[in-house]
Parts: structure tokens; sequence; C-alpha cells
């Protein structure tokens, strides 16, 4: 188990834990604009290459400019369905769509101006440049709302890619998680392993497994360094308790920006 707060895990093992006493971010002071991004999470539509997978998902772009300490949001291409929607590619890494390229819904503009949204996405960058000589170089962002959710007994959610997998793209990836809530479900176990078991099952007994933990607390989270580990969440099912359950959470992909000339 690695103990949460200790960023110098990222640097020495590729992965790390952290909880909101490492964001900086005391208890209470940001429930206004918690629930605002829970209220988006709680609509969130279908994923539309996973019907009956009770995934729900949108996804934007955003890009950073450190020499000016600017984040822009890149802006999506018309859809009629969704209004706007942005291209997600995970290449090979993604066994269920391998070189396929999907479209999702962006995540709205109310949510963009969300002062919690952009301190997360913000906090994360800074991570990822203390670790990386990148002050000169755009740092290209994926951020990505995720819902499981399941309405009783007999429903599982699943996550996606459904095994071990790394996110795919250069040596300077890396992926942070931020837990958004968490109600009345079971499961949804992290499982962080060797590069070498992408691809595998967490009980195969090939795979060889670093840390396994779940994320119950707002605000929990881990980041990985993608190209040093494989990592995996388990399915979530109904809790004990009356009513639906869901696990929602806030995935952000850094890397930096490689110019397509």
């Amino acid at each position: 188990m690695v103990e949460a707060g200790n960023m110098d895990g990222l640097r020495e093992r590729g992965f790390v834990r952290y909880g909101t006493d490492r964001l900086g971010i005391p208890a209470g002071s940001a429930e206004d604009d918690l629930a605002r991004i829970r209220k988006v999470f709680a609509s969130l539509p279908p994923d539309p290459y996973a019907p009956g997978t009770h995934r729900f998902r949108r996804y934007s772009h955003a890009v950073y400019l450190p020499w000016k300490d600017e984040l822009s949001w890149i802006p999506g291409t018309p859809d009629p369905v969704h209004g706007t929607v942005t291209d997600f590619f995970q290449g090979d890494e993604d066994p269920a769509h391998p070189r396929t390229r999907r479209v999702l819904p962006d995540i709205p503009e109310e949510l963009r101006g969300n002062a919690l949204l952009l301190r997360l996405l913000r906090w994360d960058i800074e991570q990822v440049l203390s670790l990386r000589n990148l002050g000169s170089r755009p740092l290209w962002a994926g951020v990505h709302l995720i819902r499981l959710g399941v309405d009783g007994p007999g429903q599982n959610a699943v996550s996606t890619p459904d095994c071990l997998h790394q996110d795919g793209g250069s040596a300077g990836t890396f992926t942070f998680a931020h837990l958004i809530s968490r109600t009345n479900v079971t499961g949804g176990q992290n499982v962080i392993a060797t590069p070498g078991s992408a691809g595998l099952q967490p009980d195969d007994p090939w795979a060889d497994i670093h840390a396994e933990f779940t994320l119950t607390d707002p605000l929990d989270g881990y980041a990985v360094h993608d190209h040093r580990v494989s990592h995996y969440v388990g399915p979530v099912r109904a809790g004990s308790g009356l009513g639906p359950g869901e696990r929602s959470i806030l995935i952000v992909g850094l890397a930096p920006y490689v110019p397509q000339l």
C-alpha cells in the first residue's frame, strides 16, 4: 500500500495515492463547487460506444502554456446530438477500440469555469511540471468525467478497458484521478501493476501487482506515470442501501504537446 500524500512515489515508483490534505483543500471549503460538479455528473450521457455497461461520460481537451500560466479549453466540434464533441483516442493501448477514432460529448461550458475543477486541474499540472522540465512547451490535458451507475441489485457498471491497461501516449504521459462521489455501491477497487501486466485481469496468476486500494472519500485520488505501470478499476455493484448507486470520478491525462507538422 502506498501512503496517501507522499507524491515522491510518482517519481520513484510511477504511481501514488493522495487525499485532500495533499491537495491543500480544507475540509468543507469547496462544498458548493463540488455540489455543482456532482450535478453535472448526475446527468452525464451514456457512453455511446458501450451501451448497457451503465457507464456515463463526457470529455474535453485543454492546453496549458507554462510561460504565461494560462489554461485554455479547446472548443469541440459541433454535433447534432450533444451540441459539441471532442475526439478521444487511446491508440493500441485500448484493446476494445484499437486505432479507432471516437468522439465523446464535451464537458459543458458552465462546468469549465468551476473553481474546484480548475483547482484540481492546475494541481495536477503542478505535479507534472515539478517532475519534468516542461517550462517551454505547452501541456496537453484530456479531462474526463466518468460515472459508473447502477439502479439496483444484479447490475454491474464496468469501466473501460475492463482489464489492466495503459492509457497510451508518450513517455511523458501522466494520469490523475480524483473521486467526486461514491454512493451506495460496492466494488470499484483500483489496482496498479507492472506494464507487462497490461491486458490481464488483476486475478490472473501472471499479473504482477504493485498496489490495490479503493477510493472512498470525496477528492481522494491517485496518479500514474503511464508508461511505467498499468492500472485497472473493477466493476461497481449496488450496495445494501435503498435506491441507485454510483461512483463518479474525474480523470485528467497530461502530456507534453507534440507538434504535428
